[in-house]
């Protein structure tokens, strides 16, 4: 149990926290919300003891260890695998014991010990995390150091995860995944063992993975029980917003009703048409209040152009100095389009939306576009393209000026007051701005024209739960075709009718929604460990195999042969099981240490022979 009696805090003479009482019981899920700057992270310094409280105390069991993701694990050479191992300091001194300790008693001890960690599981644990999280069989034996600041996070959490501690603390967890190991990570944390407590602006996660929320506001903690959605209805009902917000939703949903009503019998229109009616079904009260707390912002809508506006026929994309990234790509885009691109990082999807952009030329191909289309692109680091020294109006006076010369500055004012930009918001420097703010001006300008098609390129990740929830209906409101890359699968769920995937160098249609889509990585995740076990055993059997398993091997299609290697893999197993049940078995470590010496030898002789007869009959199937 957790338990915060009175705790205070201030940074520089400014209160953060005050006098807040909170009580977390073991195994809870618990998601930390509020807006940024309310104090979520300083609540969690606070908790982990890395800062010092005003006042009031952060009291919890002795016993239970508390967990949070590194963010300075140096530039070692370690492998992946060996760096989440390390991450349990007790179970990686006691292996260490086990070359130097000469003492019987205390090697039985140790064991016992190592037992009771599970640590013969441990590496199978381990790898399951990494994979879990993106990584391949193949780069599990690579040093940390070989792999860049994303890729490293995810080591990270792959170490705190494998720590598990009684309570684990993690704060913005999805910032470095992808869509697919987000939705690795969901299952993992709905299932967590212990007590979890997340921030997270990612509002699929929360409702996913919780059963509590904190809430941070006011300088005070308020506890509430149920998801995310929960949260939000007790908290508008408190608030008497309710019906005020069932009077906007309704408004909206006659706006969206009459373009289905205007478009369901006309060809063109149709899957847009859809698109609106599965956004009609998903709208909730929940939708408009957080909404109505958000910025607004208006994506001004396209005049119409023949379909398809640009077509791919057997491209090939990629880079000039390099192969094609993926290839023979044969699609098209309609005005009425809206499609998602899947697939893990690294596939090739921000690659595509640049060739779509215009960014990239096919290597080989043709891309054809229509004379009329205009394009919006957003990239995640265009942020880091800004001039910071100019302002919001300067930058889109400029832009608008080169497309006409006699543009004023009424329509400037007013092209970023859709944006959320005030007068003196968009005369302040772009570098007092914050990470939203700079997303927000980067949608403003790359929309200033009404573009018909928007490619979005992780809109995301500078926006909180309330920006993210405007962005998803100004997109349903927009008239135009969206292209979109985004980790956030509430927004790819809403926004969404066609979903492509990116990988192994194809781009290809899935047919099917997102659920379906999880169910498929979850079952190519799985056929691809089955793909590593099966390399490592073949590896195990060209290293390990004697020559009398190599003409065993040459003999293993016979029908015969492969018979009794089956009767032995069988003997095998159950003579390991044997064993295990032996080692694990109380009072075994007391035994004389020639005796437990003994049933270890002959425990890892079995489990070598076995590996070699697995991978024999391995190699027999294929």
């Amino acid at each position: 149990m957790l338990t915060i009696s009175d705790l205070s805090y201030k940074i520089g003479g400014r209160t953060i926290l005050d006098e807040c009482d909170i009580a977390v019981m073991d195994n809870w899920k618990v998601g930390v919300v509020g807006v940024n700057g309310a104090g979520k992270s300083t609540l969690f310094k606070l908790i982990a003891g890395e800062l010092t409280p005003d006042g009031g105390t952060v009291e919890m069991n002795i016993k239970q260890r508390m967990g949070m993701v590194r963010q300075d694990i140096p530039e070692v050479e370690t492998p992946l695998l060996d760096l989440v191992l390390e991450a349990n300091e007790e179970m990686a001194e006691l292996w260490r014991r086990t070359e130097s300790e000469e003492d019987p008693n205390k090697i039985a001890d140790i064991y016992a010990r190592l037992e009771a960690l599970d640590a013969y599981s441990a590496p199978a644990k381990a790898s399951r995390l990494l994979t879990g999280l993106g990584f391949s069989e193949e780069q599990l034996s690579e040093p940390f150091s070989s792999f860049s600041g994303g890729w490293r996070m995810r080591v990270a959490l792959a170490a705190a995860l494998f720590v598990e501690p009684e309570i684990l603390l993690l704060d913005e967890p999805t910032n470095h995944l992808d869509l697919e190991a987000i939705m690795w990570l969901e299952n993992y944390l709905a299932n967590y063992p212990h007590t979890l407590l997340i921030i997270s602006h990612d509002r699929e996660v929360l409702n996913k993975c919780i059963d509590h929320v904190i809430h941070v506001d006011a300088q005070k903690l308020k506890l509430y029980t149920g998801n995310y959605d929960t949260f939000e209805r007790e908290r508008a009902e408190a608030q008497g917003l309710q019906q005020k917000m069932h009077e906007k939703q309704q408004a909206e949903r006659a706006h969206m009703q009459k373009f289905v009503d205007r478009f369901k019998a006309k060809a063109s229109k149709a899957s847009q048409a859809q698109s609106r009616v599965k956004a009609l079904e998903r709208m909730d009260i929940v939708d408009a209040v957080i909404a109505d707390r958000a910025v607004k912002f208006t994506f001004p809508n396209p005049k119409e152009i023949a379909s398809p506006m640009l077509a791919m026929e057997h491209a090939d994309i990629g880079y000039k100095e390099g192969e094609p990234i993926l290839n023979r790509v044969y699609e098209s885009i309609d005005n009425d389009d809206r499609i998602a691109l899947l697939g893990a990082n690294g596939n090739g999807k921000s690659t595509l939306i640049k060739l779509i952009a215009g960014k990239l030329a096919p290597l080989k191909g043709e891309v054809f576009r229509s004379t009329k289309l205009r394009i919006g692109y957003f990239s995640q680091h265009q942020t880091e393209e800004l001039d910071v020294n100019s302002t919001p109006y300067q930058e889109m006076f400029t832009l608008m000026q080169k497309a006409n010369p006699d543009v004023n500055e009424p329509k400037v004012r007013a092209k970023l007051g859709a944006f959320g930009f005030s007068h003196e918001l968009s005369n302040n420097t772009i570098q007092s701005l914050s990470g939203g703010e700079k997303a927000r001006l980067l949608f403003a300008f790359m929309s200033f024209d009404a573009p018909h098609l928007l490619l979005l390129d992780e809109p995301t990740n500078h926006l909180d739960i309330d920006a993210r929830e405007a962005l998803v209906q100004a997109l349903n409101n927009y008239e135009g075709a969206i292209v979109i890359v985004s980790h956030d699968p509430n927004m790819v769920e809403r926004v969404a009718d066609r979903l492509w995937i990116v990988r192994d160098g194809e781009c290809q249609h899935f047919e099917g929604d997102l659920d379906d889509y999880r169910d498929f990585t979850m079952k190519a995740r799985r056929e691809e460990r089955k793909e590593g076990k099966k390399k490592k055993n073949k590896a195990a059997n060209n290293n390990k195999a004697d020559k009398k398993s190599k003409k065993e091997n040459k003999t293993a299609l016979n029908p015969q042969n492969l018979a009794k290697l089956e009767q032995k893999i069988t003997k095998l197993e159950k003579q390991k099981a044997d064993l295990e049940a032996l080692m694990s078995s109380e009072g075994f470590f007391t035994k004389p240490h020639t005796e437990t010496s003994k049933v270890q030898a002959d425990h890892a002789a079995i489990t070598a022979e076995l590996e070699i007869a697995e991978a024999t009959w391995l190699e027999a199937q294929v």
